[in-house]
């Protein structure tokens, strides 16, 4: 009976406890959402108007991007973005039903992203800023 006492008082508590500070590090350790993560705005200038764009982009669970575009002007919203690339400080994504790209870099600050749209065969300045 002593021993299973000493067992239970001893080594279980050690157990929970190191199962415990485990999580609590690894939790510490996990990277931090990447810049690029949240929603954005902008407005690009097509020489007779502008329209609103906002993007909202998410990081997976592999490392790996996702977004959508929303055309507020056009009323549009969530169209799929088929591929985004980031890699601090370059952004790129493609929208392929549309026809269009983007290239930009994000600032040291991580408050704005400048670049090129590009679609059918134009290419148009958009600066985003976060919104989110």
């Amino acid at each position: 009976m002593r021993k299973d006492h000493a067992f239970r008082s001893g080594i279980w508590p050690t157990l929970t406890v190191m199962a415990v500070l485990g999580l609590a590090l690894s939790a510490a350790l996990a990277a931090p959402p990447a810049a690029v993560v949240g929603d954005w705005q902008g407005s690009l200038d097509t020489g007779s108007g502008s329209l609103r764009v906002v993007l909202h982009f998410s990081q997976m669970k592999d490392e790996t991007f996702a977004g959508t575009l929303d055309s507020p002007d056009q009323g549009a919203t969530g169209i799929a973005i088929d591929k985004v690339t980031f890699r601090q400080p370059d952004l790129h994504f493609e929208i392929t039903r549309m026809g269009s790209s983007y290239d930009g870099k994000i600032g040291k600050d991580n408050l704005e992203i400048t670049g090129q749209w590009k679609q059918g065969g134009g290419a148009l300045q958009l600066s985003l800023k976060r919104v989110q």
